[in-house]
């Protein structure tokens, strides 16, 4: 039995390090270098080439080394029959929650306008916001989405939360279902989207359900790009019924020079950087599921297949 890393970026020896650190008894192959296919159980993966999770005959788990699987799901080549498994790190949600009361915090108090208004050599003071103006609508409430809602309670903020089915966390208002959705919409303020991307949920930013935020309302995309309809987007902030958004993911990422929203003043972009796994969280997950694979118990952290994630 033996474990490979197939992922596309400059981590791979990180993550092997981290694993032999953690277990020196491990067997860990990057894809990229000769190894025994027929010994792999384990796939370790982060948005992998399309193909390279095939040729692998004793493959029996293929692990996310994030919160998202939905890259995998968009592989038409992985093998259906293969359970898949994902991190759950509190680092992960604790660093989003961070990153959504920033940004939150700059739009009340109009940072980013007024760098804008520095680099112009414009001195212009601003009519600002308080927490206690503005409602909070996080869409998603998974541990990402629960944890951001609830820290932000701790600062006073009214927050309300929409999911599929119905969630109780305390001092957050929930919604549930299709049914309950432009209720929600309707009364918030700061929309944060923080859903698991799936057939249902892609293509959910639309013109159709920003327009039934209340004018001036601001956007706040730390989930997936394929949430985004880009167009749509820029469309209901450059008519005014928008006030703007922050977003920190994209369809295409690096997203293109070329895209308009890099020379938006009105959108504001972080580099999908709002939270990262971290190594030393999530390692003793994947060892322990590794250890559980070779000793037939159930794994942790299975991903539904029928809901996605």
């Amino acid at each position: 039995m033996a474990i490979v890393i197939i992922r596309q970026d400059h981590k791979i020896e990180l993550w092997k390090k981290a694993l032999l650190k953690a277990d020196s008894s491990l067997e860990v192959y990057s894809f990229l270098e000769e190894h025994p296919k027929d010994e792999i159980t384990m796939a370790i993966t982060w948005k992998h080439p399309s193909g390279s999770l095939s040729g692998y005959p004793n493959l029996k788990c293929i692990a996310s080394a994030g919160a998202g699987v939905d890259y995998l799901f968009e592989d038409a080549t992985r093998p259906n029959d293969i359970p898949i498994t994902r991190i759950v790190d509190p680092f992960l949600a604790s660093d989003m929650s961070e990153h959504v009361l920033a940004v939150i915090l700059a739009h009340l108090k109009n940072l980013n306008a007024y760098k804008a208004k520095q680099i112009a050599n414009v001195w212009e003071p601003m009519e600002y916001l308080r927490i206690k103006d503005v409602t909070i609508g996080i869409l998603g409430l998974g541990e990402l989405g629960a944890l951001t809602g609830t820290d932000l309670t701790t600062y006073r903020f009214k927050v309300q939360g929409w999911s599929r089915s119905t969630k109780n966390i305390d001092n957050v208002a929930t919604f549930s279902g299709p049914d309950s959705l432009s209720k929600f919409l309707e009364s918030t303020d700061v929309l944060v989207c923080l859903l698991p991307l799936t057939p249902a949920t892609e293509g959910i930013l639309n013109k159709k359900l920003l327009s039934q935020l209340p004018k001036n309302a601001f956007v706040i995309n730390v989930a997936r790009g394929g949430h985004m309809v880009d167009e749509d987007l820029l469309e209901l902030i450059d008519n005014g019924h928008l006030s703007g958004a922050c977003l920190d993911v994209y369809h295409t990422e690096p997203l293109p020079t070329s895209h308009p929203f890099w020379n938006h003043q009105k959108i504001h972009m972080t580099p999908h950087y709002a939270s990262v796994s971290d190594t030393n969280s999530v390692i003793p997950q994947l060892v322990e599921n590794y250890k559980r694979l070779q000793s037939g118990e159930e794994l942790q952290n299975k991903v539904d297949m029928n809901k996605g994630y």
